[in-house]
């Protein structure tokens, strides 16, 4: 396999750092499932127990951000763009912000989800976790592709990954559109504010496997240059 030279100079940085980012942010994430399980069976000790770890999680992410925008280096000689490289990283850090910011919301307000709910919730939630997953796999292919100089079977590799994610983050658009459904059905036995903050989660689960589909339109306008 031929190795890019600007590779064998600078060595794999900053696409390493990177990806341990990303690999946090999609920890963080994961913890989605447990949460919701905990609350779901209103188990109020795990749900703050699980939310303390997703915010120590996210905290470990922002360092490996801070860390790889204070080291990434401003020489010529990148494989990629530096701005691309930053504006990756940006995307990668909003999927942990996102995952954060529900378990927070959820956990202060002891929100619970309506058993008619609770199903379809639980399978959005784990779809939206897939695509951070997805995300994260095509993330740690794109070493190989810089030390290939951009082969095209490892370019074809990331572009079916990036297809899938799309995928998967349109299967959590139709789940949404069930989830929203539901609860539109039950709003009238529910408490008004009770059901606008469920709107505000369910918006959130979604927007989280947006997040994760703009690392893979990242990935492809870097691999467009």
């Amino acid at each position: 396999m031929s190795i890019n030279p600007f590779v064998s100079l600078f060595g794999r940085s900053p696409i390493g750092p990177m990806q341990q980012h990303i690999a946090k942010a999609h920890e963080c994430a994961t913890h989605l499932v447990p949460f919701f399980q905990a609350v779901i069976a209103e188990d109020w000790p795990k749900v703050t127990e699980v939310q303390q770890e997703m915010s120590r999680l996210e905290k470990e992410a922002d360092k490996l951000k801070r860390n790889v925008r204070i080291h990434l280096p401003k020489s010529l000689f990148l494989p990629v763009p530096r701005s691309d490289l930053l504006e990756l990283l940006s995307v990668q850090d909003k999927v942990a912000n996102r995952a954060k910011d529900i378990a927070g919301l959820m956990t202060g307000r002891q929100m619970t989800i309506p058993q008619p709910m609770q199903l379809a919730m639980l399978a959005y939630v784990q779809r939206s976790v897939d695509a951070s997953e997805q995300a994260l796999r095509a993330m740690n292919e794109l070493d190989e592709v810089l030390e290939t100089g951009f082969g095209s079977r490892q370019v074809a590799r990331i572009t079916g990954m990036i297809e899938v994610l799309e995928d998967i983050e349109h299967d959590t658009d139709r789940i949404q559109i069930e989830v929203r459904r539901s609860l539109y059905a039950l709003e009238k036995d529910l408490p008004p504010v009770d059901v606008m903050f469920l709107y505000t989660i369910i918006e959130w689960i979604g927007d989280g496997a947006d997040r994760a589909e703009r690392i893979g339109n990242r990935l492809e306008q870097l691999l467009a240059r």
